[in-house]
Parts: structure tokens; sequence; C-alpha cells
């Protein structure tokens, strides 16, 4: 990837966090994903020299940076060949904890150093089998029981629940029928899974790619927690995820490149080193002008990507854009930059023939990867309807 334009900060944290991907070889994440075995150890590393709190504020031990820098953290892990086995152990981590740093209590705030430090590991709770991604039809509840609530329902494809002791939950304090809007009577609580607790119940879901790190069914069946696990107000829970949302767009558009850059250059390496017919394949316009295509792909979504993350952290501190502007940017930037990812990867698949297929080579391994960022946290389709209906004037179409 051509680095030029990026700032010292992001430079500097690119090669920071490069030099911890190297303790960490392909052979590595390769063994991990076919033992289905927690990454612990780089999770382990990234938090020994607190890049987990890249984009919190110093005084919760982060290190007060953007967006920007973060999506570059995300972009250099899967880059470095972890893929998004290796961004999935943190992204949590870089993306939950920014509504907890907003609006959390006191006592909420003193947890964030120990997950800054690795010694709490955090999961986000949000999606449910019959919601999909029609978030505001929710249905996990919390009732209102004196001095806590019970929770009682159903989240699914919840990342490393298995290793977590924190989740951040949206669940409803308020029934559907009994709001004016779908968007109130949502709230987001900061629980322990305590697995010894009556009413908690976890299932690893079987999956196709980034199988070092876990995902879950969650079943919650009148699970107690207390009051002061509120974020914020009661049913203000929408909001302030909301607060999150482009951001996380930019994270996942960052992973995306990492992810298309890396099939790139092995690829390419392929290509120059693999002769048949007395000829190395890369001569060939067949093999060349689709890598070719593809870093390009690749290079007009980082401008895009990084363009989002720059539109989002000047907003901070009183740019100019708009919040509309920003959405439009990094929901863009999510989009093209997975779509890029995609094309890469299946063409370096292609490249390599019938090595693509063979686990030794990596590339089969980031394809199997590389569908996360096109369906979560939201898909291709959603974020079409958005442009074409917040942008585009256009009707919506459900």
């Amino acid at each position: 990837m051509d680095t030029t334009g990026f700032t010292e900060n992001q430079l500097m944290v690119r090669e920071s966090v490069s030099q911890v991907c190297s303790n960490f070889p392909n052979t590595y994440w390769q063994d991990l994903d076919q033992t289905e075995t927690d990454p612990k150890d780089f999770h382990a590393a990234l938090a020994k020299d607190g890049w987990l709190g890249v984009a919190l504020p110093e005084e919760f031990g982060g290190s007060g940076l953007g967006i920007s820098e973060a999506t570059m953290m995300m972009q250099t892990i899967t880059e470095s060949g972890a893929g998004m086995a290796g961004a999935q152990a943190i992204h949590a981590n870089i993306y939950a904890t920014q509504p907890l740093a907003k609006f959390g209590s006191e006592e909420m705030l003193k947890s964030i150093p120990d997950i800054v430090s690795g010694k709490t590991r955090v999961c986000f709770g949000v999606t449910e089998p019959n919601a999909g991604l029609n978030t505001l039809s929710l249905s996990t509840a919390a009732k209102d029981v004196g001095d806590g609530y019970s929770i009682t329902g159903q989240k699914i494809w919840i990342t490393c629940a298995q290793v977590a002791s924190k989740m951040i939950l949206l669940a409803r304090t308020t029934p559907l029928e009994e709001v004016k809007k779908p968007s109130e009577g949502l709230s987001l609580l900061f629980i322990d899974l305590d697995r010894t607790k009556p009413g908690l119940d976890m299932r690893k879901i079987k999956k196709m790619g980034g199988r070092a790190v876990d995902a879950n069914e969650v079943f919650f069946d009148n699970y107690v927690i207390p009051k002061s696990t509120l974020i914020g107000s009661e049913g203000q829970g929408f909001k302030i995820v909301l607060h999150g949302m482009n951001a996380e767009r930019c994270l996942l558009a960052g992973e995306a490149l990492g992810l298309g850059y890396a099939a790139l250059a092995k690829a390419a390496g392929y290509a120059k080193e693999r002769v048949v017919f007395n000829r190395p394949i890369g001569m060939n316009q067949g093999i060349a002008h689709p890598l070719a295509d593809a870093y390009m792909r690749l290079e007009a979504a980082k401008l895009a990507t990084y363009h989002a993350a720059r539109l989002y952290d000047n907003s901070k501190t009183g740019g100019a854009a708009s919040p509309h502007a920003i959405g439009v940017a990094c929901n863009s930037a999510k989009y093209l930059a997975a779509e890029a990812a995609f094309t890469a990867c299946e063409r370096a698949v292609l490249t390599h023939g019938g090595m693509g297929y063979a686990m030794e080579y990596d590339v089969e391994r980031w394809f199997r990867e590389c569908l996360v960022p096109r369906i979560a946290p939201v898909s291709r389709e959603m974020i079409l309807n958005f442009i074409s209906e917040r942008v585009l004037d256009l009707p919506r179409s459900y």
C-alpha cells in the first residue's frame, strides 16, 4: 500500500503495530483457525503495548488518538496476515468502549483501564435472530425488578462471548407496543457475564471464517443484573449506540483493506515466482490485469476510508462536516472497502490456481474471512438503501 498522505501519527501506529504483529506469523493464525483456538497471546501483546486503548482518552489509560489512527491499526492487523480473526479479537475493545467512555457512570469508567490493559475482555450484544438488521424490533427484555433488571431473550453472532467477562447489551426496558417510536424504550447495559448465576447460557456457532475467534448465541432467562449497569439514561440506548456506528464503519473498512492488500501482495509474489510454459504466470495479462485492477480498487477504497475517518475525527473537534455527510462517507467507505477486499481475495485465490485452495498459502483463509466486512455490521444492501434514500432522495423500499 502506498502511504503517501498519511499523518505522522497514522504512520507511527502502522509501524508500531506492525512490530507487534511480526511476532505472530501466518502459521500462528493457520493453526488457530484450524483448532478454533482464541488468540489470547496476540490480544495480550497488543494490550501490553497499550493498543487496546488507541482511541480512548488518556485518563482511562488510552492513547487519546482518533478513529483515523484506530482504523490504521485495524488495517495493519489484518494486513499482517492475522486477517479478520486478529481484528475480531480486539474489535469490541476499540468500538464498544466508545459509548462506555462517553456515557458511562463514574463507577463504569473505573473499569476502562482494565479493558485497556487486557485484564477485562468485552463483547457487544445487539443482534437478535428474529430481528436481523431491524434493530428497532429487538425483543430481548430488561424488566424492572426493583433494584435491578431481569434479562430475558436471545442474542446471536456475539463475538468473543466465550472469553469475555463483560457485555455491553442493548435490551428493551419498555415493550415495543408501549413506546411512541420504535427507537424509544431501548437501553444500553454494561453487564457481568457471570456463568455461575442462573439464567445465562452460551452456545458457540460453527462458522466459515475467522474460526480462531468464537461467535455465539447467548440466551438470557431471567438473568438478574443491578440497576447500576445502565449506561446513560433508560430508554436512550439506541441513540447511544448510534453514536458509535459511524466509527465502526471506518474500523470495518480498515480491516477489509488490510485483508485485500495482504491477499494482493501474496498473489503478486506468487505470480512472479510460479513458472508455467517456461515463463512466470505474472507475464500473462490474464493474471496481471485482474491484480492491477484489484490494486486500484483498494487504493480508491483506501482514500474513501481515511476521508471518512478524518471527517469523523474532525467532527469531535468542531469540524464543519454535518452528521449526514459523515454518515454518507462512513457507509460509503465500508461498502467500497468490503467490495475491494472481496475482489482482491478472490483474485488471489484464482492466481494461485489449485494451490489457492491449500491452507499453507493463506489466501483461502483470507477469502473465507473477506465475506465478513460485506455482511457485518450492516449488509451491502442496507448501505445501498441508505445512499438511495438519504443522498438520491429515492423512495424507501422497505
